[in-house]
């Protein structure tokens, strides 16, 4: 961006500065007094460039852009106390199947984790707002189908969902590694549980299939 920017990209700036919520380029394109949005795109693009080395960046999370502190920055400005959220490892599975295979019923859900999912978790992500109930399918008894949300793209830092992980990348995190399978084949069959006890979450909530996640208060 040049030393005198132009009035497109000056008023752009403020509007995404003064709006509560992120805005995709079209919604500017109109805000603006239905300005051409291949020229909103540009200015979008501009700014960024221009606060990718300030204290903030303006970033593009599924389609819709906004300002957020540098990550190299977020730490001055953390004020409240990091709490532990234990998330169980049947809503990470239930995450996952929804991120990858979008959008996908509760059944198809089941049908690729082999095992009944529980109303709590979905209730779970839902409530995180991380999973949004996407509308139905159109198949006898129209079921609900969930996808991810604009939330669970920041959370995760992705612009869309073409940025989430590949299989080979998943293996280099760790996140397959096969201490999982060895701990599977000690512990049976996952829907193998006494009954009584939920066939995702076993005796506990706090069992050794649960991930930590840090969530501020």
């Amino acid at each position: 961006m040049s030393s005198r920017p132009s009035e497109l990209v000056r008023a752009v700036e403020a509007a995404l500065f003064a709006s509560e919520e992120p805005m995709s380029a079209d919604a500017l394109a109109t805000y603006l007094g239905d300005a051409d949005p291949a020229e909103i795109r540009s200015a979008l693009q501009d700014l960024a460039g221009h606060y990718s080395a300030r204290g903030v960046h303006l970033v593009e999370r599924a389609k819709r852009w906004h300002f957020e502190t540098a990550p190299d920055l977020a730490h001055l400005l953390r004020r409240e106390r990091e709490q532990v959220r234990r998330l169980s490892r049947a809503a990470t599975e239930v995450l996952a199947i929804v991120a990858y295979h979008e959008p996908v019923s509760r059944a198809e859900i089941e049908s690729i984790r082999g095992v009944q999912t529980a109303k709590g978790t979905l209730d779970v992500l839902l409530e995180a707002g991380w999973v949004r109930v996407a509308g139905r399918r159109e198949v006898p008894g129209r079921p609900v189908i969930y996808a991810t949300s604009a939330e669970f793209l920041e959370h995760f830092g992705l612009a869309s969902r073409r940025d989430l992980p590949g299989i080979d990348e998943l293996r280099a995190t760790g996140l397959l590694d096969p201490v999982d399978d060895a701990y599977d084949a000690l512990m049976g069959p996952e829907d193998e549980v006494p009954d009584g006890q939920d066939a995702e979450t076993g005796s506990s909530a706090g069992s050794a299939d649960e991930e930590e996640l840090p969530q501020a208060d």
